[in-house]
């Protein structure tokens, strides 16, 4: 059995919608997975009892009041029944790919990391979960989304009691999710890049949850900064580009190396020969018009 985890932000408004989304897609995988909603936030146990989920009010936090990941993983081990684990974000839709490439993932590797690109969407109203509902959405990211960067990384898959000795690294703040690739790069454990096999749709919200906003909440301030020194890295890393391995869109399992040094390349060259010559090819009439 895979058991999925998840801290909410309070239900309200266009969050609330969201979150409902991504917590129905996840009871539309197959197999059903166990789902673990942690956190006493505003209509967390409510929304709990109405999709049938697990729900656990008690989770440690810091002075800040935001939840702890080492506390959330440690609590889910102790109330889940899961062979494998999946933190995943609460704005996250799972589609049936996802299930199907971490099993794949699992009859590969004992110990394995399974990570992938999520692709932005807005979406601001509740979404049909009736049948057909994977083939509409994939459409509509093919027409709207956009593919966000290897730096954010919205969740995480791996064996039961493979993460030990988590610091208290906050939940929703900028580097928690690079410490979990960091780790396990480490430990020597098989990190799998899921993201031709199993796209993921990141539901695009603001930050007005956050005290200070994205700028100085989520991606900067005390917390940010906190997370940042029990990451004990140099900002991004370890991101995607850390994978050891990817999944094809074929789902065939592949060892990859070097891909931060090859991405570090690609953008050197970008900026050389693109970016710092664009104004001179623009006066040379170089330039394509955009029809």
């Amino acid at each position: 059995m895979l058991t999925i985890c998840t801290a909410a932000k309070p239900f309200r408004g266009h969050i609330a919608v969201i979150q409902r989304n991504a917590m129905m897609s996840w009871t539309k995988l197959e197999p059903r997975p166990e789902i673990i909603l942690f956190g006493a936030e505003e209509g967390t146990a409510e929304t709990a009892r109405q999709l049938g989920l697990k729900h656990v009010a008690e989770v440690a936090r810091n002075g800040y009041g935001t939840p702890l990941l080492a506390d959330i993983l440690a609590r889910a081990e102790k109330h889940g029944s899961g062979d494998a684990f999946a933190y995943v974000n609460a704005d996250i839709i799972l589609t049936r790919r996802f299930t199907a490439g971490l099993e794949k993932v699992r009859q590969r590797f004992g110990k394995f990391l399974a990570v992938g690109r999520r692709t932005n969407l807005d979406v601001r109203e509740a979404l049909d979960f009736r049948e057909g509902w994977e083939e509409k959405l994939s459409e509509r990211m093919r027409g709207e989304g956009w593919l966000e960067s290897h730096t954010g990384i919205d969740f995480f898959a791996f064996a039961r009691g493979e993460y030990e000795d988590v610091p208290p690294l906050a939940i929703g703040r900028v580097w928690f999710d690079q410490w979990l690739v960091k780790y396990a790069r480490k430990k020597g454990i098989a990190v799998v890049d899921l993201t031709e096999f199993a796209p993921i749709t990141h539901q695009v919200h603001d930050y007005s949850h956050v005290a200070g906003g994205r700028e100085l909440g989520a991606y900067g301030g005390p917390e940010a900064e906190e997370n940042l020194r029990h990451y004990g890295e140099k900002p991004h890393t370890y991101t995607i580009l850390s994978a050891t391995h990817v999944m094809t869109k074929a789902g065939r399992i592949r060892r990859v190396a070097l891909r931060r040094e090859m991405h570090a390349v690609r953008t050197f060259l970008w900026e050389v020969f693109v970016n710092k010559t664009s104004r001179l090819r623009k006066r040379l009439g170089l330039t394509r018009a955009r029809a």
